[in-house]
């Protein structure tokens, strides 16, 4: 058949057709707005004025606020829920949003007062690394000398004395490095050996985490396990050959990953970081975007007063020296910090409330996982806000408990449309691309697995994955298959589709 025989069979044969092409996603609700009140008057206003500055989606400047505020805190105390138990204050964030909604400037805003005491740490770990390495080669020196002066030192026990008097070695400066964009379970582990015991990984590419080799499907599941274990603020324990042993207690992890969709689909719809639990310990938001809304205007003067009020305020906390435990130099020993009578009873009630909520055909059936953690995430959240409005608060106030469950219900409501709607499926994702290239740049009424993998969306680069691509989308109704095929831009294609405009 020609393609004009092939256009008029199926013009013909459509007036038969009674189902329209469906949707390839199910139809969401947008998201709620991002309760920007609840993060507090510093932390709020900041958040304010970098969306007045870059004028990202708002839930993407609180989310990088948030993140950055948690790292600066959670070393210095653990939140006491009403349970007894003492649990850290640190909270997993991941921001989704494309290309072009000015994520790094986000990030680059409120990780300033961090990147500024990692420089601080630079500059005194350049002196002090100079000075340990001139005792250590004078130490070193001095034990050849004891270990081989044979006439000054003729047996073990004069050895063993000398050896005694001259002490252990010199003790290297801690690693001056506070975050981290892309590490393995192993280098994290090796750099709480030998750095500071609060990191953070925080990447305004997290794609790179979520794509690389730390969460590589051979690793995957060990990463995961870490990032829990460290979530939970448990006992770090590694056995392997060339390291030996280590035991680590004291450390803090927060983190923060802004990702595109795509990605953030490969992470939340993967059923092995489901079972695993490390899902459940990931708060997300993804807000509509603000491309094409974006005209110019001058920031307001007050925007960068409360940037810079938020700035000083996390760097003060980032140099407030960290409680360790007795006798060791990178090892935590937060303080506990209880809840007012006030805020036990608000955080009981939304323990409660939630409880109900989860039993069977609930409203958060669909995300019980993360539901059985949302106290708690309340609570970390509350005190994380406690404690940058006042490092020294005896205890989480009401209004700060109610605070943290305002944001955790955000995070609820974000993980229903986005966990559970399925819209997050990869494949789905993909078609729907491919889909809006092919009526949008694709100037041709008929399309192959040929045209569609050599010239489509970029993720499409292989004959295999085409054919799955058009299979969704033949599904939905969106590409029907012409019988016997037809010719593609002068190429004679055995199997070819018209694409339904």
């Amino acid at each position: 058949m020609t393609k004009a025989q092939v256009v008029e069979a199926i013009d013909a044969a459509e007036e038969y057709q009674l189902e329209p092409p469906r949707p390839l996603v199910r139809q969401t609700e947008p998201a709620e707005p991002f309760p920007v009140d609840a993060l507090g008057d510093i932390m709020g206003n900041a958040a304010r004025g970098i969306q007045d500055r870059t004028q990202a989606p708002m839930a993407i400047c609180a989310q990088s606020i948030l993140g950055a505020g948690t790292l600066a805190v959670q070393g210095h105390a653990n939140v006491e829920l009403p349970t007894g138990q003492a649990r850290p204050i640190s909270s997993f964030f991941l921001s989704v949003a494309a290309t072009g909604e000015r994520k790094s400037a986000c990030d680059k805003e409120a990780l300033w007062p961090i990147k500024k005491r990692e420089s601080a740490l630079r500059e005194v770990f350049a002196i002090d690394q100079e000075t340990w390495r001139n005792d250590f080669e004078a130490w070193e020196t001095q034990r050849r000398q004891i270990l081989g002066d044979k006439k000054k030192f003729p047996n073990q026990a004069n050895k063993k004395a000398a050896l005694d008097d001259l002490g252990p070695a010199p003790i290297q400066p801690l690693t001056p490095m506070l975050t981290a964009t892309e590490p393995t379970f192993e280098g994290l582990a090796k750099l709480y050996t030998v750095g500071h015991p609060s990191l953070g990984v925080f990447s305004a590419e997290g794609g790179q985490f979520i794509g690389g080799h730390g969460m590589s499907p051979e690793n995957k599941l060990r990463t995961a396990t870490a990032l829990s274990t460290l979530w939970d603020g448990e006992t770090i324990n590694r056995v392997r050959a060339g390291d030996g042993a280590v035991t680590l207690l004291g450390r803090r992890l927060s983190m923060h990953l802004m990702v595109q969709p795509e990605v953030a689909s490969m992470m939340l719809t993967d059923r092995l970081l489901a079972d695993q639990g490390l899902l459940s310990r990931v708060l997300v938001t993804a807000p509509a975007p603000t491309s094409g809304t974006r005209l110019w205007r001058d920031p307001k003067p007050e925007s960068m007063d409360a940037i810079k009020r938020y700035s000083a305020r996390l760097l003060d906390i980032m140099e407030t020296p960290l409680p360790l435990a007795e006798g060791k130099r990178n090892e935590l020993e937060p303080r506990r910090l209880p809840l007012s009578p006030e805020a036990r009873k608000g955080w009981i009630a939304f323990t409660d409330h939630i409880e109900g909520l989860m039993a069977s055909g609930g409203y958060m059936e669909p995300i019980r996982g993360l539901a059985n953690k949302l106290a708690e995430h309340a609570a970390r959240l509350a005190a994380v806000i406690a404690l940058v409005d006042d490092l020294a608060t005896p205890n989480i106030s009401a209004a700060h408990i109610d605070a943290g469950i305002q944001l955790t219900e955000h995070y609820a409501a974000e993980a229903l449309r986005l966990f559970a709607s399925g819209r997050t499926d990869p494949n789905l994702i993909l078609a729907q691309k491919t889909l809006d290239w092919l009526h949008l740049k694709w100037g041709e009424s008929f399309i192959s697995s040929v045209e569609l993998y050599q010239s489509g969306p970029n993720p499409i680069r292989d004959a295999k994955t085409a054919k799955m691509v058009i299979g969704i989308l033949e599904e939905h109704g969106w590409l029907v298959p012409v019988d016997g095929g037809c010719e593609i831009n002068g190429e004679r294609r055995r199997k070819a589709w018209r694409v339904v405009k």
